[in-house]
C-alpha cells in the first residue's frame, strides 16, 4: 500500500509541513518531534524518494569534505564526525584529498558550481592561492567552512570555522611540564606556515613568559606533521647546548618519531627528555611509553564543521556579518612521555 506525507501527519499528529520539514531538515524540528515522526515512518515503511526531492529543491543533499591527507590518521576521527550530523540530516558526505594528484582546487570548486554539492567543508589551509581567490567569490564563500584548519591573513576572516583552542592548548602542556620542574623546554614545530604550528607556538610562548621563562628552542619540524619529521629532529634535540628536558610537540605523529629517533640515539623518554604530543590519535595511548599529548575532541570538531555548513546553506539563510569561529576545547592527557626535569 502506498503511503503518503498525509498519512505520516495524521499518525504523528502533526502538520505535513512538519513532516516535510523533518524529513528535509530534521535539524529544524525539536527533538521529541522528530522521534514522534521517524517512528511512524518507521512503522509505515515509508521511503523518501531522495533523488526527485533533490531535483524538485534545486540541491544535490551532498556535502563534499576536502582533506589535505587521507592517509593521516588524524582525519578520520573530523570525517566521522561530520557523517554523524550530515547522515541525521539525509545529506550524503563525499571526501577528496587536496594533496593528490587530480584533485585540484578548480576540480573541488566546479562540483560546487556545478551543484554537485551543495557545500564544502576545507580541512586544508594551505591552499595555492588561486583556490583561495576561487573560495573568496561571493556565490561561492558563503557556502564554505573550515574545519581544523584555517585559512591564515585576511582570507581568513571570509569564512566561518570550528578548531580546536590550540593556545590554550599549548598552555595545559607548558603547564603540566613547568609543574614538573622543567625550565628549558623546546617546541617541535611543523611547516612554519601553518596555522596550526603559529597557533600553538604562540600558546607555547604566552605560556612561558606567565611562568616567567622563554622559549628555549624551536625546530621547524619539515614540511609536514609526520613521524619522520619528528624522527629526524631527535639530531637536532639532542645537539642542542644545553639540551631542552622537555619538548612539546606540535603533533601526535612527530611526537612519536622524535621519542624513536631519541631511543635510537641512547636518549630516553621522560628519564632524559620529556614529551607531550598534540590530537591524542588512537595510537598515542598504545604508544610505548603511552603518549602525554593535548587531546582534541576531533569527532565534536567535524560535527560542529558539518551543522555549521547545514545552517550557511539552508535556503533562504543569509550570511552573518561577521563569519562565526567556533572554538571547541581541549583537555591534558596524562600519560607516560612525561616526568619530573632530570638533575643537572
Amino acid at each position: 500500500m502506498s503511503v503518503s506525507i498525509k498519512d505520516i501527519a495524521r499518525l504523528s499528529g502533526v502538520s505535513t509541513a512538519t513532516v516535510s520539514r523533518t524529513l528535509s531538515h530534521p535539524d529544524r524540528v525539536s527533538e521529541d518531534t522528530r522521534a514522534q515522526v521517524m517512528t511512524v515512518v518507521a512503522t509505515l515503511g515509508y521511503n523518501v524518494n531522495s533523488a526527485a526531492r533533490s531535483l524538485r529543491r534545486q540541491r544535490s543533499d551532498s556535502v563534499l569534505a576536502i582533506v589535505p591527507d587521507l592517509g593521516n590518521p588524524f582525519f578520520s576521527a573530523i570525517l566521522a564526525g561530520m557523517e554523524e550530523a550530515l547522515h541525521a540530516a539525509g545529506i550524503d558526505l563525499l571526501i577528496r584529498d587536496s594533496r593528490q594528484a587530480g584533485n585540484s582546487g578548480e576540480v573541488m570548486l566546479n562540483h560546487l558550481r556545478q551543484g554537485r554539492v551543495d557545500g564544502l567543508i576545507c580541512l586544508d589551509g594551505a591552499l595555492p592561492e588561486a583556490t583561495r581567490r576561487a573560495l573568496a567569490a561571493p556565490d561561492v564563500a558563503r557556502r564554505v567552512v573550515f574545519c581544523c584548519e584555517w585559512l591564515s591573513g585576511d582570507d581568513g576572516a571570509l569564512f566561518p570555522s570550528v578548531r580546536s583552542d590550540n593556545q590554550t592548548g599549548a598552555k595545559l602542556a607548558i603547564d603540566a611540564l613547568v609543574g614538573l620542574g622543567h625550565r628549558n623546554i623546546a617546541f617541535l614545530a611543523g611547516p612554519p606556515s601553518n596555522v596550526l604550528s603559529q597557533e600553538r607556538r604562540i600558546g607555547t610562548v604566552a605560556a612561558l613568559a606567565a611562568h616567567g621563562l622563554e622559549l628555549s628552542q624551536t625546530c621547524g619540524g619539515g614540511q609536514d606533521f609526520g613521524l619522520q619529521a619528528g624522527y629526524e629532529a631527535a639530531d637536532w634535540l639532542v645537539g642542542l647546548e644545553p639540551r631542552p628536558t622537555a619538548v612539546l610537540c606540535v603533533s601526535d605523529q612527530m611526537a612519536m618519531g622524535l621519542i624513536a629517533g631519541l631511543n635510537d640515539l641512547g636518549v630516553s623518554v621522560p628519564q632524559d627528555i620529556s614529551v607531550i604530543g598534540f590530537d591524542d590519535i588512537v595510537t598515542a595511548a598504545y604508544f610505548r611509553p603511552a603518549l602525554t599529548t593535548v587531546r582534541q575532541n576531533r569527532v565534536e570538531i567535524g560535527r560542529r564543521a558539518a551543522e555549521l555548513l547545514m545552517i550557511q546553506v539552508r535556503e533562504g539563510a543569509e550570511p552573518p556579518e561577521v563569519p562565526v569561529v567556533v572554538s571547541v576545547p581541549v583537555e591534558l592527557i596524562m600519560r607516560s612521555t612525561i616526568g619530573p626535569a632530570p638533575k643537572v
